[in-house]
This record gives C-alpha cells, structure tokens and sequence, in this order.
C-alpha cells in the first residue's frame, strides 16, 4: 500500500510497538527463574507485563516489590541476561512494520524511537535488528530527566528532526504512551496489539486513533491529511 498523508514525523515506543521484544524477555526471567530453583512462567505472562520494564518482570516473577530485600540483584541479574540474550536475539518487527519504515523513507518523512528502555538494551536490540543506523533520532531515558509520560523526551526528538508537533504522530502500546502523546500535542495512536496486561482497555485511554493490528498503519496514517 502507498503512503500518502502529509504527516510531518512518525515518533514509535519500542517494546510492544515497533518490536516484538517479549520472546527475549521470556528466555531472559525463565532463566533467571530456574538459577533460583523457581518453575517456568507461561510466556503469555511474561509478555503481557513487558512494558512496564524489567522490575515489573522481577516481581512478577518472584512475588516480591522493589523494597524488598535481594530485589536489586535479580533485578541487576535480569537484565545481564538480557542483555546477553539480545546477542541472539529472538525479537522481530511487527508484521508491516518493515513496510511502513520502507514507506516513510521513501516518502522522506522522518521517523524515530522513543522509548522507556535505557539506551545501552535499546542500541544493542536496534544494533541486531540492523534499525539503529535506519533511525534518525532515538531517545532512551538516559537522555532526559523525565520519562514517559512526561512529554520531555517526545520534544527532544521532535527538536532532532525539526519538526512540529501538530502533524507528528506518537505510536506506543502503553497509557503512558498516550498521555506523553497528549502532554506534547502530538496525535496519539494506541497500538492496542501489544502488551497489554488483562482487563486493560485502549479505549479507555486519551488516544486519537486505535490500531488493532500493526498491518493496518498505513492505512490509518493515510487518514491523516492537513490542510
């Protein structure tokens, strides 16, 4: 399908959005399980609280918050693992999405990363996918003294790729994602196909647009015209 819109900029979240990253995470904490003698979780489980980050992996994994007692080292030991697993790393875009980044760089419009994930995971997952050298701008927490969904790190990369935010996009999987969408004025699209934890409801969340399969982006992209 063509690309014809006349956006200026499309901004992605990574994990859960862009890249199916759950395959790594699921090897990463059910390795880090059975080094402590604790059984497997289903992989629907895991990827279902991807998103919100590797702490979030670590208590559920091991029943306990970032307060108690031995959470930092198996939080420190998770992402070592995952660190290690993203050199064979089992994550792949989502489907259609390698047609859309081919679109929006045929069409020259700018697109970019930003994302929750600490830069020294997000450059080596990138790195692997061979996305990093694609990617005009990507921001990592590491890069500004707010996250999401604090706008700070959607203006760094509008300000990267001179744009403004009126007709950029900003696609993530996350009510954060959304709301630092909304906070920055961009047009928030909620990727409803990524990892959503059970009962949660995109509709329930300030998102302009809605895409239920990645497939469809084009398409709704196309949708937005200006005068």
């Amino acid at each position: 399908m063509t690309l014809d819109t006349s956006i200026e900029c499309v901004l992605f979240d990574l994990d859960g959005t862009l890249v199916d990253t759950a395959p790594d995470f699921v090897i990463a904490l059910n390795l880090l399980l059975a080094q402590h003698g604790k059984q497997a979780l289903d992989a629907c489980v895991i990827s279902r609280t991807v998103s919100d980050g590797a702490k979030a992996l670590v208590s559920l994994g091991f029943g306990i918050d970032d307060k108690a007692e031995g959470f930092a080292p198996l939080h420190t030991d998770l992402l070592a693992l995952y660190l290690k697993q993203i050199e064979t790393t089992r994550s792949v875009l989502y489907p259609g999405m390698e047609s859309l980044l081919d679109s929006l760089e045929r069409a020259g419009i700018p697109w970019g990363i930003v994302t929750n994930k600490p830069r020294l995971y997000a450059t080596a997952l990138l790195s692997r996918l061979s996305l990093l050298s694609r990617c005009p701008v990507l921001v990592c927490p590491d890069d500004v003294e707010e996250k999401k969904p604090h706008p700070e790190s959607l203006f760094l990369a509008l300000s990267t790729l001179q744009c403004k935010p009126e007709r950029c996009v900003y696609i993530g999987d996350h009510i954060r994602d959304m709301q630092a969408a909304k906070n920055a004025d961009l047009i928030a699209i909620a990727a409803s196909y990524g990892y959503l934890a059970d009962g949660v409801d995109p509709a329930e969340w300030p998102a302009d647009f809605i895409l239920s399969q990645p497939e469809q982006s084009i398409a709704l992209l196309n949708l937005l015209k200006f005068r």
